[in-house]
């Protein structure tokens, strides 16, 4: 990812207010395997999520990172209730999440919403640009009158930057920025308080992921939102989170604010994906210490024990092996899972 990404100077960005609106404990994702053959039992589970916790201030930006497969946007899925934790909880503005009934829960799903990390797929294609933004409002019973809806629909794609002309288009008429813009007036569209961002850019053009990360930071700022920004590019988590938790095969292995994490990372994982970010200063680049893991990312379906990250750390010892590290304090606001720092 290339500086490109970087706002413009003057774009504001949103201050949380210290009051948690979103907490996950000990959240867990178990899918379990069949067996090859008609009458063959299960094989197992597959661990997506294994005792994930953490909280989100309100107006806050956490970053969620790691390689693919870690279990970010299961995750994501999870806290939208998409997916049913095996356990754990989610506690959304006072209510947890996993015990509402589902009239419940489609009264709270209007105060959390998605943007999903493929626009070519997450819009109807038999429907215009105006009725995909003016569904949720119909379905809600937000804005009954049909008229009132249509200038609504216009208002948003105004905020998102598509000319207001463009709502009776459909999404194969679109671009890949505009189709994604159209996905954010969506999840707008109810007034949330917490968005769930799935890779919102991965699957755009460099030039195009700036200003989607522009776009997001002013409606951050306007509506006061709040975002879980999961990813895998660091160097956009960089520019817009308050936080990042870093994830590696189901677990957060090192959470802080972007700063501490970015200059002074304290788990081995963290340090490696750090590393692995190239600097465009060319001397920089050549002279910093290189962090090359061995080995391949253990399956889910049979993860290592102890700490997961045990057989691909340079610094593990014969205790790692048996001993699951607990996601602890090591400095004020600042928590790894490492045993060794």
């Amino acid at each position: 990812m290339s500086a490109a990404v970087l706002a413009p100077a003057g774009v504001p960005r949103a201050v949380p207010s210290g009051q948690v609106i979103l907490e996950v404990r000990n959240l867990v994702k178990h899918f379990p395997v069949r067996g090859r053959g008609l009458f063959a039992g299960s094989a197992g589970v597959i661990r997506a999520v294994d005792g994930v916790s953490f909280s989100i201030l309100e107006g806050e930006t956490l970053g969620l990172v790691g390689e693919s497969g870690c279990g970010k946007t299961t995750t994501g899925r999870c806290i939208l209730q998409l997916e049913h934790p095996t356990a754990g909880e989610v506690i959304f503005e006072g209510e947890e999440l996993t015990r509402l009934a589902p009239a419940e829960l489609r009264r709270v799903r209007r105060k959390m919403q998605v943007i999903f990390q493929d626009p070519y797929s997450s819009l109807n294609p038999r429907m215009t640009v105006g009725q995909i933004i003016a569904e949720p409002l119909a379905v809600h019973g937000i804005v009954a009158d049909r008229g009132a809806r249509q200038a609504r629909v216009h208002d948003l794609l105004s905020r998102v930057g598509i000319p207001p002309s463009l709502a009776d288009r459909y999404p194969h008429e679109m671009s890949g920025g505009q189709r994604q813009r159209v996905g954010i007036a969506r999840a707008i569209a109810l007034e949330p308080s917490l968005i769930i961002c799935d890779e919102p850019v991965s699957a755009l053009d460099v030039s195009i992921q700036a200003q989607i990360i522009n776009l997001l930071e002013e409606l951050q700022a306007e509506f006061h939102l709040t975002y879980l920004f999961v990813a895998h590019d660091l160097s956009v988590v960089r520019h817009i989170s308050d936080r990042v938790a870093v994830m590696y095969l189901g677990k957060i292995v090192e959470i802080a604010d972007r700063q501490t994490l970015y200059q002074d990372p304290l788990h081995p994982y963290t340090k490696a994906l750090l590393a692995a970010v190239p600097i465009p200063d060319p001397a920089v680049e050549a002279s910093r210490e290189r962090v090359v893991l061995k080995g391949e990312v253990p399956s889910a379906l049979n993860p290592p024990s102890g700490c997961v990250f045990h057989p691909r750390c340079p610094i593990a010892i014969e205790e790692c092996k048996g001993v699951v590290p607990d996601l602890r304090e090591v400095r004020s606001g600042h928590r790894a899972a490492c045993i060794r720092v």
